[in-house]
């Protein structure tokens, strides 16, 4: 075991992020467990466990137990994250960690408790909480200290955390429980109703990556995909396009744009009209959906751009808060 003193930690509803101070981030897994249902115990967990979804048989479970960027399990979510405290080399037994957790903006005082006993139960010597946005707006490099407001957009796989910012604060937030898994929903209702094909969340997740845009294009592209036909039960294989993905996307793609404009309607005027200047910064897996950012600035007239290595931003940005904690003592939630 090394000696690991602080961890930052992104309690993600798809994957769980952790960063060392002066390693950086240092284990990306997914948040998945698989559990048997005779003994209730766990028998993988991350990379191990996703690659048993949809593939499993009657005696084991894999899913994912935090749901809308909250926990839905505890349990298990605490045995999952003492495992993944173990992996990275850290010791829960003599030098326990100091671990800040990252939380979506909208979580409630019960929520926000259980992700402290989870983290303290799962080895943590004290556990503090920073909100999602704020965490994003750090590690996208938004100097969030400044007294002009800044816009960061959030979208994750269970929530899309919308938020302007000001002297180090919040001033105005939405957390929207809308994110990358409603997608690949849409995804998955849309094959099925189009040519009554059932697919997976991991081939949801695939077309999505693969030709999955926020706009139409001029230039469709196509993929061939494999899944069970509804009305025979047998494999059946099909081939979707671009363009009707889009199609398929636009009403989750709707409610992300109404948050993002409620929050809008709600900032002060000064702020408002620093955030046309500085402009909209999106991150988060959701941020990977091709032409996002051009959705955006054409519902909201407000520049859109995509922060640089979106899918760590949060990550990094708690890393960075646990590493300078009393300066962000103002941000982070101190809970023990």
């Amino acid at each position: 075991m090394r000696i690991i003193r602080k961890i930052a930690i992104d309690l993600g509803t798809t994957n769980t992020l952790m960063y060392v101070p002066g390693e950086g981030v240092v284990l990306n897994e997914p948040s998945v467990v698989a559990v048997s249902k005779e003994e209730n115990a766990v028998l993988a967990i991350g990379n191990e466990a996703k690659e048993m979804i949809g593939r499993t048989p009657e005696a084991i479970t894999a899913y994912q137990p935090l749901k809308d960027g909250v926990i839905a399990d505890y349990r298990v979510t605490e045995a999952m994250l003492r495992f993944l405290i173990q992996k990275i080399g850290a010791s829960i037994r003599f030098l326990r960690p100091e671990v800040l957790v990252s939380v979506p903006a909208g979580v409630t005082s019960t929520e926000r408790r259980a992700v402290v006993d989870a983290t303290m139960s799962a080895g943590a010597k004290s556990a503090y909480l920073i909100k999602e946005p704020i965490a994003a707006a750090i590690g996208a490099g938004i100097p969030i200290g400044e007294s002009s407001g800044h816009m960061i957009v959030d979208i994750g796989g269970g929530t899309t955390e919308i938020a302007v910012i000001s002297l180090g604060g919040i001033v105005t937030a939405q957390s929207a429980r809308i994110g990358g898994r409603r997608f690949d929903e849409a995804i998955v209702d849309h094959v099925r109703k189009r040519y009554g094909v059932i697919i997976g969340e991991q081939t949801a997740e695939r077309i999505k990556l693969s030709i999955a845009s926020a706009v139409h294009q001029e230039k469709s592209t196509s993929l061939s995909i494999r899944g069970r036909d509804v009305a025979t039960g047998l494999p059946k294989e099909t081939v979707i396009s671009s363009q009707e993905i889009t199609e398929a996307l636009r009403d989750p793609l709707e409610e992300v744009i109404q948050a993002i404009k409620t929050v809008l309607q709600n900032t002060p005027p000064e702020l408002a009209a620093d955030v046309i200047d500085t402009g909209i910064v999106v991150s988060g897996g959701g941020a990977l959906l091709s032409n996002i950012d051009q959705l955006i600035t054409t519902a909201t007239a407000v520049p859109c751009y995509i922060a640089d290595d979106p899918l760590v931003c949060v990550i990094k940005g708690a890393g960075a808060a646990l590493e300078n904690i009393d300066a962000y003592k103002r941000t982070v939630l101190l809970s023990q």
